[in-house]
């Protein structure tokens, strides 16, 4: 599969760092964010990649170049204009032409995509969503209330949620649902395939994902070791 990596976003939840570095160059260790991206695509089978700029680009393209030093063809769109999570996809509507990744450029994750990919073909829908579970606490006491009285009450509770990991598999029809030339996101696009009655669907990981756009996962990505994810050898392969 060919993949699109969105790096046009402008990075608000790690600044100030991200007013120096774009978040795909933030650094995991001492290699970028994309660099362990690219990597995980290549060991996953995949040649030919897109990276979606805008805010600081020219920097992504400087360390990423053509993607030889991986054994991989990189291409890039640049935004004038924002176009959101997925407008970018309108930029590539002729390269394209089968089914295809998009991804964040700022996951960290272990995720088997010849799995997530079989999955996608099995069902031949339109849109796959890589999938985690997450649990948030919440920090207030929570009232159950009824007619103005207390019917429960929970003290500082856990929540679980099936979340996005920010990976999904396409077919590319899919990009006659998105606008050209106007911001659209990917909360735009479920909407609108929702609301046409069309089946979205979910493949739920369980292993290592992580956000490099929050802080919380960023610090969390210097401590863990990434040997017990990828092993050395693989994680430095080209």
């Amino acid at each position: 599969m060919k993949a699109v990596i969105q790096a046009g976003g402008l990075g608000t939840r790690l600044k100030p760092y991200t007013m120096v570095l774009p978040k795909p160059l933030m650094p995991i260790g001492n290699q970028p964010v994309i660099e362990l991206l690219l990597k995980w695509l290549r060991r996953n089978g995949t040649i030919d990649a897109y990276i979606t700029t805008g805010y600081l680009g020219h920097l992504i393209g400087a360390v990423c170049g053509d993607g030889s030093q991986w054994d991989m063809r990189l291409s890039y769109t640049r935004e004038t204009i924002p176009l959101g999570t997925v407008g970018a996809l309108t930029l590539l509507r002729d390269e394209l032409d089968g089914p295809f990744l998009m991804l964040n450029g700022d996951v960290l994750t272990d995720l088997d995509l010849n799995a997530f990919s079989a999955f996608h073909r099995q069902h031949g829908g339109l849109l796959s969503i890589a999938t985690a579970r997450r649990k948030i606490r919440i920090d207030f006491g929570i009232i159950e209330e009824q007619n103005g009285r207390v019917a429960g009450f929970r003290e500082k509770p856990s929540l679980y949620h099936t979340v996005s990991m920010g990976i999904y598999c396409m077919r590319p029809e899919i990009i006659q649902y998105i606008p050209r030339g106007v911001a659209f996101g990917f909360d735009d696009l479920i909407f609108c395939l929702l609301g046409k009655g069309i089946d979205v669907h979910c493949y739920l990981h369980d292993g290592l994902w992580l956000d490099i756009g929050r802080v919380e996962d960023f610090q969390e990505a210097q401590e863990i070791s990434l040997d017990d994810y990828w092993p050395a050898q693989k994680r430095n392969a080209a």
